[in-house]
């Protein structure tokens, strides 16, 4: 059964007292996920009796160090339902979708395009203008309709032109702000004729809540970010398929990446593994992440993100009895039908479009009419309610809605229903104080 009372208990630092004497409620999981006991004793264990360079040392530590690094990359690949050398290690999202960014861009010539959203975190964005403006390609972005869902007739006729000279199509799975979960699989049939493009997943927001499947997907590159999905900080993954890898260059140069070295040259490693990682990896990152990659397995996926819709479900509803604040992104029901998922088993299990009423997930924004955002969050904060402000790294975005900021309430396996009654109850405090 799941419990998020019980799971709750499996997280320490949930447990301290907040400085208002009040009980801590952390509903700021989009930007970061607390870890569970499992994780951070992983972490120690390594440093308490593996820690060595991985595979330049013939001995006893470093042979357990490298297993170490090996066994957890296998574990966080087939979690994601990838193969672990379709897996390179990167510190995050943000670098992952840099590295893609810098490895493709001698496929991209003056005149291209590239293709993002009106909805992308700013790492999904940037890395793209600038590459943009080195190569003096296009950036055009497809656009978010009033309900926070992407204009999808703007994009399929956009590809109704064959000879379109569209060669990237950068998405995020889940909008961090608007929580919205955009149709990947219809996404990619309307694309699908255009043979010259490869297709960018940031997965950072999907990771922690719903199961996911690379090869199923379909997407050429996915990035994710351990840190968000109960894993530690500071370590990510971007998934690339095979075949795509062998063609690219890597752009980080040094130790462990290469095969041969000269005074004037040097070749690099035939395992693709090695050619991506330069320098010495975060073994105890990995091992941390693979660890609550299984924490979140035995959880089971498909209980997580029914657990995800129902608190998203129960926040929509009672914040929308509070006549001051405005909601951002869907508002209908969130309740999850679990249609496609006949026939499928746990391993191969992936979200289809018919999976739930409403494509949204993870979180909800708000704006709390007459008030700043940060404003409402130290309001919160004095009662113990831990939530963000501001434009959530989506600048375009708030000003296309013509936001300053909102205030954003986050989810994860831990969060209770109750958990969501106390921000309503604290937010009154804002119209006590403010207005």
């Amino acid at each position: 059964m799941f419990d998020p009372k019980q799971i709750k208990k499996d997280f320490p630092i949930l447990a301290i007292p907040h400085p208002s004497g009040k009980p801590l409620v952390y509903l700021d999981s989009a930007a970061t996920s607390q870890k569970p006991e499992v994780v951070i004793d992983a972490i120690s264990n390594y440093y308490k009796t593996s820690n060595a360079n991985v595979h330049r040392g013939i001995h006893f530590l470093g042979d357990r160090s490298t297993r170490a690094w090996h066994d957890s990359r296998t574990a966080i690949s087939k979690f994601f339902g990838a193969d672990s050398q379709e897996l390179i290690m990167v510190r995050n999202t943000t670098e992952a979708l840099n590295l893609i960014a810098y490895s493709l861009e001698d496929k991209i010539h003056e005149g291209d395009v590239i293709l993002a959203t009106e909805i992308e975190h700013h790492s999904n964005l940037v890395p793209w203008q600038e590459l943009a403006r080195r190569k003096k390609a296009k950036l055009e972005l497809i656009p978010v309709l009033e309900d926070g869902t992407l204009d999808l007739n703007w994009l399929e006729a956009r590809f109704m032109n064959h000879e379109s000279r569209i060669r990237i199509l950068a998405l995020t799975h889940v909008s961090n702000t608007l929580g919205t979960i955009n149709p990947i699989e219809k996404i990619l049939s309307l694309v699908s004729s255009h043979q010259s493009l490869v297709t960018v997943l940031d997965a950072a927001q999907s990771a922690p809540h719903m199961p996911i499947d690379f090869h199923l997907l379909g997407v050429d590159f996915m990035a994710v970010s351990a840190h968000k999905m109960l894993g530690p900080m500071g370590i990510g993954g971007l998934f690339i398929k095979k075949e795509l890898l062998q063609t690219m260059k890597p752009i980080l140069f040094g130790g462990g990446m290469i095969g041969e070295v000269t005074k004037q040259s040097a070749t690099w490693s035939e395992d693709l593994e090695d050619r991506f990682t330069a320098g010495t990896p975060d073994v105890a990152g990995a091992v941390g992440w693979a660890a609550a990659c299984d924490y979140l397995t035995k959880l089971g996926m498909k209980k997580v993100f029914e657990h995800d819709q129902m608190l998203v479900k129960y926040a929509l509803e009672e914040l929308s009895k509070i006549p001051e604040i405005k909601i951002i992104g869907p508002i209908n029901s969130t309740q999850y039908t679990g249609n496609s998922a006949q026939g499928h088993t746990e391993k191969n299990y992936v979200l289809r479009t018919a999976d739930y009423e409403l494509n949204r997930c993870g979180s909800v924004a708000f704006v709390y009419e007459g008030v700043h955002a940060h404003d409402v969050a130290q309001i919160l904060d004095s009662e113990g309610i831990a939530v963000r402000s501001g434009h959530h790294c989506t600048m375009p975005l708030h000003v296309e809605m013509g936001l300053a900021a909102s205030t954003r309430a986050s989810f994860n396996v831990y969060t209770t229903k109750e958990d969501i009654d106390a921000l309503v109850k604290a937010l009154a405090k804002v119209k006590q104080v403010f207005l």
